[in-house]
C-alpha cells in the first residue's frame, strides 16, 4: 500500500505545433521564471529546446492560459494522459496488481477517469475542474526557426494553483492511519513556485509539520522537478530532506541543488552533453554527507536515486537499503521500455549514450572505472555511502519522455529494499 499527493492531467503534444497554431513565429530563446504571455513561451520554450533540456515553468495569467490548454486539449495531435509526479508514480506501481495506491492529489473528472483501479482517491480530493498541466515535446533533430533540437525532451507549463497550494497534503496526512501504508510518496513541492514568496514560505512551514506527523516507520521518498527559485530550494534542502528517507531526481534538479545550497561543483553553469559521472557522484556524496543522516545529525536521508539520459546511479547510506544492484537496473529497464513504449528492451530500438570509462569524483582520488557488458551494474564506496552505477540502454524514437523519471523511481522503490531500525 503507497500513498502520493499532486495529480493532474497532461495534455501531451507537439510543442512546435501548438505554437504554430497559437500563431506564435520562431524567434530567439530566453529564459523565463515564471511565463506571463505567450510571447514568454515561445522564448522559453525555444530556450530549452535548444538546449534539449527538460524544465517546467508556471503561467501565470489565468485566462491566457485555460485559452492555450483549450486549443492545446483540441489539437488532433494531442493525446491525455494522467499527470503530477507522484499520480505517475502511483499509476506505475497500480500496475502490479498487489499494490493499493491512495491518491490525495485535486483529482477532476478526466483525471478520475484515466486512473488505474489499484488506484483509490478519497471523497476529500475530488473537484469539479481538473488541473491540466502542457507538455509540449520536441524530437532529437527536430527544427524550429533557428533551433534544432540535439535530442527529445519537453517542456512543461502550467497554471496549476491548487497543486501548488498543496491543497491535499492535509486530507493526505489524516488519512494515513485508515489507509496504513509501507511507504509514502510526495513530489509537487516545485508547483508552490507560482505563489507569492510569503505563501510559498507559510505553506511550506505548514508541509514540513503535515511531513513531521508521518509515523517515522513509514518511509518517505521526496520526488524532485524543475525549479528556478535558489532561496525556495536550499529552503527545501534544509526543512524537507532531513524529514524524508529517499529522494529523486535528474541531472538539472542536482545541479540546481548544489547552486542553491553552496554545494560541490556550484560554479558549474550547466551541463554540456552527458553530465560527469564524477562530478553527478561529488554532489550526490555532499547531500548525503552534508544533509543525509549521520551519528551526529537528526535527519532520516539516506538514499538518493539519481537519473539522467545515458545513466542512473542509487547512492545509499550503508545499514538502511538493500537490493540496490536490483533496484538500480530495474529503473534502467523502466526507462529503456517506457520511452519506446515496448514490454521489454528492444535492442533495435535503444543504444548506448553513457561513459564506457569514467572517474567516481573530480574532488577526491578517484577510482577509474570500466564498463562490463557482462556486469552492468558497478559499485563503489566512499565514506560509508555505497554507490550503485548502471548505463540506460537510450531509446533512438521515444513514443513518449514524460513521467520518464516517476516510472524509474517508481520502479526503483519497488525493487528497494528497506531495513528495520
Amino acid at each position: 500500500m503507497w500513498q502520493s499527493v499532486n495529480a493532474c492531467v497532461d495534455v501531451v503534444l507537439s510543442g512546435v505545433k501548438l505554437l504554430e497554431a497559437l500563431g506564435l513565429e520562431p524567434g530567439d530563446g530566453k529564459n523565463h521564471a515564471v511565463l506571463t504571455s505567450g510571447q514568454d513561451l515561445r522564448e522559453a520554450f525555444a530556450h530549452f529546446m535548444e538546449k534539449g533540456a527538460a524544465a517546467e515553468r508556471f503561467f501565470s495569467d489565468a485566462d491566457a492560459f485555460h485559452r492555450i490548454a483549450r486549443a492545446a486539449a483540441e489539437h488532433p495531435g494531442a493525446q491525455l494522459y494522467v499527470g503530477g509526479n507522484a499520480a505517475l508514480i502511483g499509476q506505475k506501481l497500480a500496475t502490479n496488481p498487489d499494490l493499493k495506491i491512495l491518491l490525495c492529489g485535486p483529482v477532476g473528472p478526466k483525471l478520475h477517469e484515466l486512473l488505474d483501479d489499484n488506484v483509490v482517491v478519497p471523497p476529500e480530493s475530488m473537484q469539479e475542474r481538473d488541473e491540466f498541466h502542457l507538455i509540449l515535446e520536441y524530437q532529437a533533430g527536430e527544427e524550429w526557426g533557428r533551433v534544432r533540437a540535439p535530442n527529445a525532451n519537453r517542456f512543461i507549463f502550467s497554471h496549476d494553483l491548487s497543486n501548488g497550494a498543496l491543497n491535499m497534503l492535509e486530507v493526505f496526512v489524516s488519512s494515513l492511519e485508515e489507509f496504513q501504508p509501507d511507504l509514502v510518496v510526495l513530489s509537487g513541492l516545485h508547483m508552490m513556485e507560482g505563489q507569492s514568496k510569503e505563501a510559498r514560505q507559510r505553506r511550506l512551514m505548514e508541509a514540513v509539520a503535515s511531513i513531521s506527523d508521518i509515523p517515522t516507520d513509514i518511509p518517505i521518498h521526496l520526488e524532485l522537478a524543475s525549479m528556478t527559485d535558489l532561496d525556495f530550494m536550499s529552503n527545501i534542502v534544509h526543512q524537507v530532506f532531513p524529514l524524508v528517507n529517499s529522494l529523486g531526481l535528474n541531472e538539472q534538479e542536482l545541479l540546481f541543488l548544489t547552486q542553491a545550497a553552496a554545494g560541490p561543483h556550484a560554479s558549474l553553469a550547466a551541463w554540456s552533453g552527458v553530465p560527469d559521472v564524477g562530478v553527478v557522484s561529488d554532489i550526490l556524496f555532499w547531500i548525503l554527507k552534508e544533509h543525509g543522516k549521520t551519528a551526529e545529525r537528526a535527519s532520516d536521508l539516506t538514499r538518493i536515486h539519481f537519473h539522467t539520459l545515458a545513466y542512473h546511479i542509487l547512492v545509499t547510506v550503508d545499514g538502511y537499503w538493500g537490493n540496490q544492484a536490483a533496484a538500480v537496473a530495474a529503473g534502467a529497464r523502466a526507462a529503456g521500455t517506457q520511452a519506446c513504449a515496448t514490454d521489454t528492451i528492444d535492442t533495435s530500438k535503444v543504444f548506448l549514450k553513457a561513459p564506457l570509462e569514467f572517474v567516481t569524483s573530480q574532488l577526491e582520488a578517484p577510482a577509474k572505472i570500466s564498463l562490463n557488458p557482462d556486469e552492468p551494474v558497478v559499485r563503489w564506496h566512499r565514506e560509508g555511502i555505497s554507490f550503485h552505477f548502471t548505463p540506460v540502454l537510450v531509446c533512438k524514437d521515444p513514443v513518449r519522455t514524460v513521467g520518464l523519471g516517476d516510472a524509474i523511481s517508481a520502479e526503483g522503490l519497488l525493487y528497494s529494499e528497506v531495513y528495520p531500525q
